[in-house]
């Protein structure tokens, strides 16, 4: 995705609507050049176009969530694609952050294969060539898009990986937190199918604390996340065995 649309997305998560003629003067180019930027991002579900302006999709799905901190997440999906090398198959759930890694891998590497439980990353991906993607069966969940619901389990007992890919939705003294209970059941289900657990969530999650337990800090091998992390969590972290990784700061 081009600098230009990255920031577009990044105004749009914090002002929710914006026009054509404000996005035309921030970046000192084209009506025409704009709405050529917004139909691609509109062709991702990552935003929705009206006469004159942009929107955020309308429900509070993946692709909504998808724009808070777009860019943060951003750079958390390009470090934890160092991670990832030609030819692995991995585990990946529904997460913004893993979203956005997924398609990084189908970007930079070859010969990948994702098994996930995620139907907007398959539809997120579905013109990008180069990646194999399985989707697990259940029972879908339309706002989120995932597929939830005992078949998981059943669906990913086939597979044995080294990496699961995650997101979160906050932590408490336990460990991470899911705001849904079923969703919460799958990832725990797919986890059990990967030697490595890996989280991708901004810093912000840090103090959210959600209701619904994921996974314990002694199942979590690592966590991606950004500089705004507070030193005091870091310790806390480390202190579980957990390694922290950042990206770099630009």
């Amino acid at each position: 995705m081009r600098k230009r649309e990255t920031q577009i997305l990044d105004l749009l998560g914090a002002k929710k609507k914006i026009t054509v003629l404000e996005l035309a003067e921030q970046f000192k180019v084209s009506d025409v050049t704009i709405r050529k930027d917004l139909a691609v991002l509109e062709e991702k579900g990552l935003l929705k176009r009206e006469h004159g302006f942009a929107t955020l999709p309308e429900s509070d799905d993946i692709s909504t969530r998808l724009l808070f901190n777009y860019e943060t997440k951003r750079r958390i999906a390009k470090k934890a694609l160092e991670s990832v090398t030609d030819g692995e198959t991995l585990m990946i759930e529904s997460g913004s952050c893993c979203a956005l890694l997924a398609e990084e891998i189908v970007l930079n590497r070859r010969g990948v294969t994702l098994i996930t439980n995620s139907v907007f990353i398959a539809n997120f991906l579905r013109e990008k060539i180069g990646t194999r993607i399985i989707l697990l069966g259940g029972e879908f969940q339309n706002e989120s898009q995932v597929m939830v619901g005992p078949l998981i389990k059943k669906c990913a007992e086939n597979f044995s990986v080294e990496k699961f890919f995650m997101g979160t939705d906050g932590f408490n003294e336990a460990g991470a937190m899911s705001g849904d209970l079923m969703r919460a059941e799958a990832v725990r289900n797919m986890a059990e199918s990967a030697r490595r657990k890996i989280i991708l969530t901004d810093s912000k999650k840090f103090s959210s604390a959600s209701i619904v337990p994921l996974l314990p800090y002694k199942e979590i091998d690592s966590i991606y996340t950004d500089e705004k992390i507070s030193d005091d969590k870091k310790n806390f972290l480390a202190e579980h065995g957990i390694q922290i990784i950042l990206p770099e700061v630009k």
